[in-house]
């Protein structure tokens, strides 16, 4: 898979998982945040919560194990976004960090949201 077409994938896995977040009342508040070497995909609140999303788009038919698709230092770097975002945008709400998974198949796609992915203590 080229570059473009690898962008091109998880750019429409990110809009199928705003929309569904949508429909499901989060309100998004940022697409594509950046600070310093962190990006996060989706910020957005909804039930209580300041919520850092990471996106994972796949094709295929299955939902992988997505325990090592998120190093360390990938968490911390978004920890540190998330910080940053909610220091910079005076949100004194608590924060969660979720995944959202978007497997797209040639008859549609499915999504599956994985709350509280992982914990920042």
């Amino acid at each position: 898979m080229t570059a473009d077409s690898t962008t091109a994938l998880g750019n429409k896995g990110e809009a199928l998982a705003v929309a569904y977040l949508q429909k499901k009342g989060y309100a998004i508040l940022v697409r594509n945040y950046r600070y310093r070497k962190a990006e996060i995909d989706v910020i957005a609140l909804g039930e209580g919560f300041l919520v850092i999303l990471e996106v994972k788009t796949r094709t295929g038919g299955f939902y992988e194990d997505l325990s090592g698709s998120i190093t360390a230092n990938k968490i911390r770097r978004l920890i540190a976004a998330a910080d940053h975002f909610a220091l910079e945008n005076n949100y004194d709400i608590e924060i969660r960090f979720d995944i959202v998974q978007v497997v797209l198949r040639a008859t549609g796609h499915q999504i599956h949201h994985i709350k509280d992915a992982f914990y920042f203590f």
